[in-house]
Parts: C-alpha cells; sequence; structure tokens
C-alpha cells in the first residue's frame, strides 16, 4: 500500500503545478511532454520488469523501482530547464514500470478472487488518500514554497516502502535461466518514442507535411512492425503476443488503453484549464481534479462485490457508461467553465473508472496461473501505459495546433476552445472503450468466492509470504 502510494500521489502531484513549473522553466509547447514520456518509459519497461518478476521473483524487481523512482525524482527537483526535467522525468517512468504492476501483482500471488476484493478497498483507500493529499501537496508547493519539492517529496516515502517491503515481504523462487528479449525491447522503446516524437512536434516544430514529420511516422511504423515480427520468434518475448490473441485478455488490454487515455488526458488539462480561464489557484484547481481520484477509489472499494455478484463483464459495462456520461458532461460545461461542474464531472467520471479498471484487471489475472500472471498483468498495465502516453501525445497535439504557440495565459479563449476539442476527443475516448467493455467474453462465476481457484495455483518453490 506504502509503495502504491508513491504511484497515486505522483499520478495528481505534477498536473497541479504545470502552469508554475511553465512559468520559471518556460516551454509551455513542451509540458506535455512531461507526462508522454514518464508514461513511455513506464509503458516499455512494463513487459520486461513483468518477465523478469516470472523468472526471478517479485521483489528484486519492486525494490530496483523504487530506487529508480527516488532516484528519478531528486533528478527532477534539481533540473535547471525544461529538456533536462523532461529527461529525469523518463527516469522516474522506469522506476514506475516496476512498481505498479509488481504492486499489483503481489496481491494477486497472495490473495483469492474473492479475498482481493477487500484488497482492493485496502488499495483503492491509498488511491483515496492520495487524491486529497497529492494535489494539496503541488498546490501549495507551488504556490506557497517550490515546485522542486513536488518531487523531493517521494524521497522519504520511497524509503518507507523499501523498509517495510525488505521486512515484511519474503518469497521462496525456483531460479532458472531466462532470456531477456534486448531487440523486442528496443524496437518498441525507439518506436513508440519516434511515435510520440512525431505526435507533439508535429504541427509545432515542423510542418505535419513535412519531411521530419512524415519521415518519423514511417519510421515509427517500420520498427513497430519489426517488434511484432521480433516477438514472433523471440524465445522469451517481453510482450507474448498470446496475451493479445486470447479473447479476454485482448479485450481488457483494450479497455485498459482507454482508461489510460482518458485518465491521463483530463489530468493534464484540467487544472491548467481551471487556472486559465477561471483563474483558480493551484491549490484549488489540485483540490477539483482530486474529485476524480477520489471518485476512483470509491468505487473501486466496492466494485468487488458487485462483480463477485454479476460478473466481470456486468461491472465494467457499467462502469464504461459513467464514464461516457461524465467525459461528455465535461464537455458540455466547458465552454463555460464552473469549478463545482468540473469537480461533479470528474468524481463521475473517477466512480466510472473504478468499475472498469480494477475489475478488467482482476478479470485477466484470474484468467492465468501463477508462471503466467507478471506478464498478464504487465501486459494490461502496459496497455493502460500505451494509452495514456499516446493519449496525452495526440491531445498535446491537437492543442498546440490549435494554440498556434500561444500559452493559455496569452489566449484564454483560443485555449477554452482548444481545450473543449481536448474533452470532445476523450469523450469519443470513453465511448470506443464501452464497446470494447461490450465485447468482453463472460467469465464463469465465482462458486466458492472464499476458496482461492485454480487460478491462485503456484509452482513448488514460488512460494510468496508476509511475517
Amino acid at each position: 500500500m506504502v509503495t502504491t502510494g508513491l504511484i497515486a500521489i505522483d499520478a495528481t502531484i505534477l498536473a497541479t503545478a504545470v502552469p508554475t513549473i511553465v512559468e520559471d522553466l518556460g516551454g509551455f509547447s513542451s509540458f506535455p511532454w512531461l507526462f508522454s514520456i514518464y508514461l513511455l518509459t513506464q509503458a516499455v519497461s512494463l513487459p520486461i520488469y513483468s518477465k523478469l518478476a516470472d523468472t526471478i521473483g517479485r521483489k528484486p524487481v519492486i525494490m530496483i523501482g523504487i530506487g529508480l523512482f527516488v532516484g528519478g525524482s531528486v533528478l527532477c527537483g534539481l533540473a535547471w530547464s525544461m529538456p533536462a526535467l523532461i529527461a529525469f522525468r523518463a527516469v522516474q517512468g522506469l522506476g514506475a514500470g516496476a512498481v505498479q504492476p509488481m504492486a499489483i501483482t503481489i496481491a494477486g500471488d497472495i490473495y483469492s478472487v474473492a479475498e482481493r476484493a477487500t484488497v482492493q478497498g485496502y488499495i483503492a483507500s491509498v488511491w483515496g488518500a492520495s487524491a486529497v493529499v497529492g494535489p494539496t501537496l503541488g498546490g501549495l508547493f507551488a504556490q506557497y514554497l517550490t515546485w522542486q519539492w513536488i518531487f523531493f517529496v517521494n524521497v522519504p516515502l520511497g524509503a518507507v516502502a523499501a523498509w517495510l517491503l525488505a521486512r515484511s515481504f519474503h518469497e521462496s523462487v525456483a531460479r532458472t535461466s531466462h532470456r531477456i528479449d534486448w531487440a523486442g525491447g528496443s524496437l518498441l522503446t525507439v518506436g513508440m518514442s519516434l511515435l510520440i516524437l512525431a505526435l507533439l512536434e508535429g504541427g509545432n516544430a515542423w510542418a505535419w507535411a513535412s519531411p521530419p514529420s512524415i519521415g518519423a511516422f514511417a519510421l515509427a511504423v517500420a520498427l513497430l512492425t519489426g517488434f511484432i515480427a521480433v516477438e514472433r520468434r523471440a524465445a522469451e518475448p517481453v510482450l507474448p503476443l498470446w496475451v493479445l490473441r486470447r479473447r479476454l485478455l485482448g479485450t481488457t488490454a483494450l479497455i485498459g488503453v482507454a482508461v489510460g487515455a482518458v485518465l491521463m488526458g483530463v489530468t493534464t488539462y484540467v487544472p491548467t484549464f481551471l487556472e486559465a480561464l477561471v483563474g483558480a489557484s493551484p491549490l484549488v484547481s489540485g483540490l477539483t481534479l482530486a474529485s476524480l481520484t477520489l471518485g476512483w477509489p470509491i468505487a473501486a472499494a466496492q466494485a468487488g462485490r458487485v462483480y463477485l455478484r454479476v460478473g466481470f463483464r456486468t461491472t465494467v459495462i457499467l462502469g464504461s457508461l459513467v464514464v461516457v456520461a461524465a467525459a461528455a458532461a465535461l464537455t458540455l460545461t466547458s465552454r463555460q467553465p464552473s469549478i463545482l461542474a468540473t469537480g461533479l464531472s470528474l468524481f463521475m467520471m473517477g466512480a466510472g473508472l473504478g468499475f472498469v479498471a480494477a475489475p478488467s484487471l482482476i478479470a485477466a489475472q484470474s484468467s492465468v496461473d501463477w508462471g503466467e500472471r507478471g506478464v498478464v498483468t504487465g501486459a494490461n498495465l502496459f496497455a493502460r501505459s500505451i494509452g495514456s502516453a499516446v493519449g496525452v501525445a495526440v491531445l498535446g497535439a491537437l492543442v498546440n495546433g490549435l494554440m498556434r504557440g500561444q500559452t493559455a495565459m496569452q489566449a484564454p479563449a483560443d485555449f477554452n476552445g482548444a481545450v473543449t476539442a481536448a474533452f470532445l476527443a476523450i469523450t469519443g475516448v470513453a465511448v470506443l472503450g464501452a464497446v470494447v467493455a461490450f465485447a468482453m467474453p463472460r467469465t464463469p462465476e465465482l462458486s466458492h468466492p472464499l476458496v482461492a481457484g485454480p487460478e491462485n495455483a503456484r509452482p513448488t518453490g514460488a512460494v510468496p509470504t508476509t511475517d
């Protein structure tokens, strides 16, 4: 839970300080990179960490992740320019790529499907607390201290998380030889980096139809095609293609893409939207954004009871429809900005996401045994991270194109129109996510919810324990 807090606080604490950071370091058109580069490095490292976790154990991987995340946080706090801050956010993302999936995988190892419903409530409480603590700290640091403390606050939290894991979590893993798919990982990293570069800089650093733009898109497609070819032949692929061929895993992965795009889309633009158009302080805009991450854990805590009664598919469908309604409400009210209307829309959106994200992930985890659970968890969170990274890049390209080099404070009317267009795009993604939810296969009902089923079977010598 403490380790999850590292990622949960970081999800909201930065967005509230973006206007302050831009004022200090400059680079308004580049600020989407602060989110995209973090999400990209998180996404491309997820499959590698997940494969390692299924071979050498969860504990070494999560400890490495905490070290990278805390180290990257210190470097971010020392950044002297926007390019430096973007580069150090990449280091943070490499750490988050290990921390987030390992925390969820460990919970999946220790508890049965029914027990995970209760545990999900505990983990949801972390997101609930972080929903208040993160934006509040971000607003306070930006308004009364310096934005650097947004990153330095991760140091003591990371130290406590590492100490608790070292003391309380023990596992015995049968060591096996393994081959890391470096070729696949490299192709995925460079290909996705070029795709996001083309999206964020097109129409900004160069024209969309210019040779650099066309070349970046073409090379990205070629490298990602090569990645798929390599994964077909790799002995231990970083992203096994069977994960996408199974209908349940494929649909839950696509739902993860939609969740990531919706979540990071609103997280990136709502604080700046309120500060530029309503005159809200960083603290107020942060607390308004907190309504999203407050609605999420409240709903997630109840989702376990719902999917044990009606099944994973019905739960995810209900949540998806709520997300669509909330995104539409956010779009319709954005032309007449209001803190109250925005907060209510975000709370409803968070509640819908709480009924989508956790049940879809647990459905995927429950369909495989211990030896595949790390890869499946990693693939699902990889899809969510890719959705976040590409979603932020696409929205950044849309907003930058409509702003034509102006900042939000220089041209608030133009920014209002640009953000409304971004919210409309988010609504479209939410609709696509709902369509995929209807395509999820029905899963067998849990006939004896207090007993761990075969999905929790673990191979001899790979039994995690706690004191």
